[in-house]
């Protein structure tokens, strides 16, 4: 696929997303996890960031069940302009956007996060992101101290050729599709 804007992207990967059966998106999501348990960044972490996933992205719920028992797993929470991550522990409960969002009350310093996955709308096998536009993950990946290996996860139909990247968008180290 090739594109010129981001909202064209956007449009026309959220159509792809659309056509996926339950099954695919199923087995698709059980292959990504698969992949990110067995990934050594992963294995040697000790504290993973990940998210709550909405009904067009990959399934995170299993790989949080999955994680959560041997690793420090940690979520975004949407604070007015700006995206925190928390301790799971305390429970979730829904956020912005209808995104559940952890409870906890003292976010993690960005330097301790070891692995982050990063949602998105598309992506480029080299690591580009386009996301839903608001930033919030490319300020976060871009705070002072971050660290972090970062994986993007999506469906197949979600890689594209190329994107139009900007000043501010940071690439990933990984992108997982399968």
């Amino acid at each position: 696929m090739s594109f010129y804007t981001k909202t064209e992207i956007r449009r026309s990967v959220r159509n792809a997303i659309a056509t996926l059966s339950e099954g695919e998106r199923i087995s698709q999501s059980a292959q990504i996890v698969s992949h990110i348990a067995s990934l050594e960044e992963v294995q040697h972490a000790k504290v993973v960031a990940l998210f709550a996933s909405l009904a067009d992205e990959p399934s995170t719920a299993d790989l949080i069940a999955q994680l959560s028992p041997y690793k420090h797993v940690v979520l975004p929470r949407i604070e007015g302009e700006e995206m925190e991550f928390y301790d799971i522990s305390e429970g979730l409960q829904s956020g912005a956007f209808g995104i559940m969002e952890p409870q906890g009350t003292t976010p993690i310093s960005p330097d301790e996060i070891d692995v982050m996955i990063v949602p998105g709308v598309a992506f480029t096998r080299d690591g580009s992101r386009c996301g839903r536009g608001k930033g919030f993950y490319d300020k976060y990946l871009s705070r002072r101290g971050f660290r972090a290996y970062t994986i993007g996860i999506c469906y197949p139909c979600q890689i594209v050729e190329v994107l139009p990247c900007e000043e501010h968008d940071v690439t990933l180290n990984l992108v997982i599709s399968e």
